[in-house]
């Protein structure tokens, strides 16, 4: 019996809780909790590390809605057509197209763009076209007319003013200053030496601008200067004067005529003129006597054969100032008033280009008109 009193203590301590076990009991619950947590976490992590590759399968999807945006462009094309609506304007643009097809072979990439927009331009262009060829048309001289009418530069100058041939010697050499005498105001008349070069295209050229055209041929002088290549000379055979005035004279064509590149000597020769000038006059052209000196025979002669001529009447510049040539003109217009016409020569000079270029625009308002020689010709000495 006094064995059993005892365990009854132990039991009744085991239920009764002691200071230092309760307190225990919140560092285990804590503890616990962290555990809990930290299993959760690792538990989350092994689960989203599953998930994960189940993700790209959801942005994998994704990309197939990126097509719906390919599908999008069609709607883009839609507004093109609209734009073609803007070919209307091409009435405006009827202009442009003529001066655009200047660039079209350097600009092959607007070649498209241009050739849509002239078909359009093109149907009021023919009209116009078709309205050309009236005034155009030459006017044909009949058969038989002399080369020296059918060469000549149209001119029909008042009967109540005063006419005035100025003539351009030495033309063709001096390029510079013959491209500079070219483009004076029309008409001059050029006279062309037959050594130049490039003759033909430079004749032609200045016959375009409306000037009339001569052969300056070139004849013996009486000092030492020299007249140039194939130039006439007194002491030459009759057969050699004769195949060097007949080669100058087929150097170029479309001139009216023939005037003497210096000549004081060879003009003055009676005999050597009268071989020259049959075939000048054979040629149906007229010659232009540059008076070189006071002794020529040309006149004479061109009047016995009943041929077209004329003299000079004034030298330009013989001094080379501007001054000088502008006093040479006051006096062809007194030659002008006092005769009804007046030839005056000169020469592709800096000073005479300069003098020119004030003194014709106004030639007009000073009461006078500018022909071509061939209309002093026509008017005063057409012979035969």
């Amino acid at each position: 019996m006094a064995s059993k009193t005892p365990r009854k203590p132990r039991k009744a301590a085991a239920r009764t809780p002691s200071a230092n076990t309760t307190s225990a009991n919140p560092i285990v619950l804590a503890l616990a909790a962290v555990a809990v947590v930290f299993v959760v976490g690792l538990g989350a992590k092994f689960l989203i590390g599953r998930d994960a590759p189940e993700a790209p399968r959801t942005v994998a999807e994704a990309p197939k809605p990126a097509p719906t945006p390919a599908v999008a462009p069609p709607p883009v094309p839609k507004p093109v057509p609209p734009t073609p609506a803007i070919v209307p304007p091409p009435p405006t643009v009827a202009e442009p197209p003529q001066v655009v097809t200047e660039t079209e072979p350097n600009e092959s990439s607007e070649e498209p763009a241009v050739q849509t927009a002239k078909p359009a331009p093109l149907p009021p262009q023919k009209p116009e076209v078709a309205m050309l060829p009236p005034p155009i048309a030459p006017v044909q001289p009949p058969p038989g007319t002399p080369a020296w009418k059918r060469n000549a530069v149209p001119s029909h100058p008042s009967s109540d003013k005063p006419a005035i041939a100025i003539v351009i010697d030495d033309m063709g050499v001096d390029r510079k200053r013959s491209n500079r005498a070219a483009a004076l105001p029309a008409p001059l008349t050029l006279a062309w030496l037959p050594y130049a070069h490039d003759l033909s295209a430079q004749a032609r050229a200045a016959r375009a601008a409306g000037h009339e055209l001569l052969l300056h041929l070139p004849m013996e002088p009486s000092g030492h200067a020299d007249p140039g290549p194939d130039a006439l000379l007194v002491s030459l055979g009759k057969a050699e004067i004769l195949r060097r005035a007949k080669a100058a004279m087929d150097s170029y064509d479309g001139f009216v005529g023939v005037n003497n590149h210096m000549g004081s000597r060879f003009t003055a020769d009676h005999a050597s003129m009268a071989l020259v000038l049959p075939e000048i006059a054979k040629r149906g052209l007229l010659w232009l006597d540059s008076r070189t000196t006071a002794k020529s025979a040309g006149l004479s002669i061109a009047q016995e054969l009943r041929m077209p001529y004329a003299g000079r009447d004034v030298f330009l510049d013989n001094e080379m100032t501007v001054p000088a040539v502008r006093a040479q003109l006051a006096k062809t217009e007194q030659v002008a008033r006092h005769q009804g016409y007046a030839i005056a020569i000169g020469h592709p000079h800096d000073a005479t280009i300069e003098a020119l270029a004030s003194w014709l625009p106004e030639v007009q308002k000073r009461g006078f008109v500018l022909v071509p020689v061939s209309a002093v010709v026509r008017a005063h000495h057409a012979g035969g």
